[in-house]
């Protein structure tokens, strides 16, 4: 029984330290897109996406697919550095949905001269060849 609960023990230690760890990860890529979008490159800021024609973007245009689609829109809505402004989140809510998934909850400002804008986003990551990667984003 001993040898049991010892082992249990161990298994939740290494759980807790593997979660804290993609946790960890995860914010790094969240505050990559910070870096590449404030930097004005579109192209590195979808680096942070999973570059497949199964992506899924929810927004208030409704839902589109495919990595290439998202960027697209992304340079015809934000055609310079100007339009693209100061971007930064607030996570709220960092969740593991399985080994591979989890599931970010936050909110989003962007300050431009434009106008600033603001909202709520939620991201569904995926570990991919070892790197986690947003598979779904729903912007509002």
């Amino acid at each position: 029984m001993k040898y049991i609960f010892v082992f249990l023990f161990n298994l939740l230690i290494v759980n807790a330290y593997s979660q804290n760890s993609d946790e960890k990860l995860i914010k790094e890529v969240l505050n990559k897109q910070i870096t590449c979008w404030n930097s004005g490159a579109i192209d590195a800021f979808m680096d942070t996406y999973w570059k497949s024609d199964s992506l899924v973007f929810v927004g208030k245009k409704g839902i589109t697919y495919g990595w290439q689609h998202a960027l697209d829109n992304y340079k015809r809505s934000y055609p310079s550095k100007e339009d693209m402004g100061v971007l930064d989140f607030e996570i709220v809510k960092v969740q593991p949905l399985g080994k591979d998934f989890y599931n970010v909850v936050g909110k989003w400002h962007l300050k431009r001269k434009a106008g600033d804008l603001q909202g709520h986003y939620t991201l569904l990551f995926k570990k991919i060849n070892g790197a986690w990667k947003i598979i779904q984003d729903h912007t509002s």
